[in-house]
């Protein structure tokens, strides 16, 4: 059976949305399926088996949508997944019509939108002309139904994944019968996850990192952009080294590509803060890593706590929080309004308030001084990522949303 994934971003991209497209992709070969990737040029993919990379693409606009139904009127996929950002399509309207196009030439199969994120459709600095051809492609395709940011991608899809709760009720917001068709899947982890191998796997990790195995390691993992609540971390992080010498902390991962400019000058910003706190020599930024490869999860495996200080609190679709789940690690991490009720805090995460610091710091040493504390929230998280955010869990669920049969 042949599934065609389309998806703006894509390896060597750098971008959560990337590394999870390309997990998700190896997961679908993985279960004998002919996957047939659209995406963006110079997007070239990592090689996979049972993965065909179309790097076609140049700019997702009015222009390219004949290139767009052509490839798919070639392709002749028994079913469609589009993983849809605005970000990852340079913000065009083009791709709100995806499954209109598609629909128009394979009117009974399964197409199905995944949203990474419902709140980044439509840009300001969309251009005259692409919202003019986004009139006349009304005119031609659209008729009633159609929203704004999303074009015809709620009407025309046969089933919408969004990936947390609130995505789903932001969704519903803008067209309120996708709940009908709606499901939550959210994302699995971005990396391989390298088994503990008996404390060796942990080993590994620390002796790349250059940390003693004394050291109480405290982990960021992601990518850096604003919004992340790093400089939160970096100044309780200062807090807690106050008494605490033998604490160290990492950040694993780099800047995006999807927005270059601003995850790049963030970094600057950081590595600033870093030394103006007089941290800088105990933390440790790693930089970017293949999401197809074990580096990420042997770094993962180096730490003994985790911390995600995102700004607007941590939702279930936050695929960095799975893959700190996926390796068990006690987790602190912000609460935000939309914060999913599967987050219990002192059960399965430590839950602070974003931008506060000194709360921050506060759970951090409650955990450096708990083994059990810990202990509880390992097998807390355990539960949880077996739970949600398990890829044979997340690729039953695309499957069965696809028409699939896994």
């Amino acid at each position: 059976m042949r599934v065609l994934v389309i998806s703006g971003a894509y390896p060597p991209m750098r971008a959560g949305e990337s590394a999870n497209a390309h997990q998700l992709c190896r997961h679908l070969a993985d279960r004998n399926l002919d996957v047939q990737v659209l995406t963006s040029i110079g997007n070239t993919g990592a090689g996979d088996a049972g993965v065909t990379v179309h790097p076609i693409m140049r700019s997702w606009s009015w222009l390219e949508a004949p290139r767009f139904a052509r490839f798919v009127r070639r392709c002749a996929p028994d079913a469609v997944l589009l993983m849809y950002i605005g970000v990852m399509y340079n913000y065009h309207p083009m791709v709100t019509f995806a499954s209109t196009i598609v629909k128009r030439q394979f009117p009974r199969i399964p197409f199905v939108t995944r949203y990474e994120s419902p709140f980044a459709g439509a840009a300001p600095r969309t251009t005259l002309a692409a919202r003019m051809g986004r009139k006349l492609v009304l005119a031609v395709l659209g008729g009633t139904d159609v929203a704004y940011g999303s074009g015809t991608l709620l009407r025309d899809s046969d089933h919408v994944i969004a990936l947390c709760e609130g995505h789903r009720t932001a969704l519903a917001d803008e067209w309120p019968r996708v709940l009908e068709k709606t499901v939550v899947i959210p994302p699995s982890p971005n990396v391989l996850v390298c088994p503990e191998d008996d404390g060796k796997a942990r080993s590994r990790g620390r002796t790349r990192l250059g940390f003693g195995a004394e050291e109480f390691v405290i982990a960021f993992f992601g990518y850096v952009y604003p919004k992340k609540g790093i400089e939160t971390l970096l100044e309780a992080f200062q807090i807690v080294r106050q008494d605490r010498g033998k604490a160290r902390l990492v950040f694993i991962g780099g800047t995006i590509d999807l927005d270059a400019e601003i995850s790049g000058r963030y970094w600057d910003e950081m590595q600033r803060l870093s030394r103006e706190l007089g941290v800088a020599d105990k933390t440790t930024w790693t930089g970017a890593f293949k999401s197809g490869g074990d580096e990420g999860s042997l770094y993962l495996r180096a730490a003994d706590v985790c911390v995600l200080p995102l700004l607007k609190g941590v939702q279930l679709n936050n695929s960095s929080f799975s893959a700190m789940a996926a390796h068990g690690m006690p987790i602190v991490a912000t609460r935000g309004t939309a914060t999913d009720q599967v987050f219990v805090d002192g059960e399965n995460v430590l839950l602070c308030e974003p931008r506060n610091a000194a709360a921050l710091a506060n759970k951090i040493n409650a955990l450096m001084d708990s083994e059990q504390l810990r202990e509880r929230l390992r097998s807390g998280v355990s539960k949880l990522a077996q739970e949600w955010l398990s890829w044979d869990k997340g690729i039953a669920r695309t499957l069965a949303v696809l028409g699939v049969r896994g």
